[in-house]
């Protein structure tokens, strides 16, 4: 990815969740000179890593496949000092910029749309051998149970929400046609390090050319705290 991507879709997406209402806590606009100065007080920030997350997947095509997310709030499995067990993340979702296909071992989430277009979510259980699975399975569409094929998709409108548990393949986008949708994810615990499984090749953080200067940190790069 270029640096100029990932300042372009963060300036986006802080417009978008404005128009939506969506607003974001304060060191979502933090400046890397702002974080120079910030000291163990701010380390919940960097160990759980939240803040902005821009990633095409390893694809080199960010318009087509990858993800614009804030990370609002997180937990960290058996860490002393980050008791959650919850996260929640804000996405951006452009019309037709997919998700790679992947499942995740541990985290069960909710996907909600939030508002905006409408949300399309192809979802496969995942068998043994970690394909796809071609059995048909129920899911849980607003707390009703409902079966679908493999490979089926669900349209998710605004206020709708679906649940993935683990070891559930799903890609998800904007509906081309329906407008920039706000996604919000309510799951357990995130770990992008090692609880995603990628149908095919993937990078969840992905090498940056630096083609401009950085206008906010992402998620997996803040300094270390200022010593005091």
């Amino acid at each position: 990815m270029k640096r100029s991507e990932i300042n372009a879709s963060i300036d986006h997406a802080m417009a978008f969740f404005e128009k939506m209402r969506f607003p974001l806590p304060p060191f979502a606009f933090w400046t890397p000179e702002e974080w120079e100065n910030k000291g163990a007080e701010c380390d919940e920030i960097r160990d759980l890593g939240l803040g902005w997350d821009v990633t095409d997947f390893g694809s080199g095509d960010l318009s087509k496949i990858g993800r614009t997310i804030f990370t609002l709030r997180n937990g960290k499995a058996r860490a002393d000092g980050y008791a959650k067990s919850y996260a929640q993340k804000v996405m951006c979702m452009h019309e037709g910029q997919k998700s790679v296909i992947h499942y995740h071992k541990s985290k069960m989430e909710d996907i909600i749309n939030q508002g905006g277009g409408n949300i399309l979510i192809t979802l496969w259980r995942a068998a043994k051998d970690n394909s796809l699975s071609d059995e048909a399975f129920d899911v849980s569409v607003n707390g009703i149970r409902r079966s679908i094929a493999s490979g089926e998709t669900v349209r998710l409108a605004p206020g709708d929400s679906v649940y993935v548990p683990p070891y559930t393949y799903h890609k998800f986008w904007a509906e081309e046609g329906a407008g920039t949708a706000l996604s919000v994810e309510v799951s357990s615990v995130c770990d992008d390090y090692t609880d995603n499984f990628f149908l095919h090749a993937g990078e969840r953080f992905p090498a940056i050319e630096e083609d401009e200067a950085r206008r906010y940190y992402l998620c997996n790069e803040y300094p270390a705290a200022r010593q005091t």
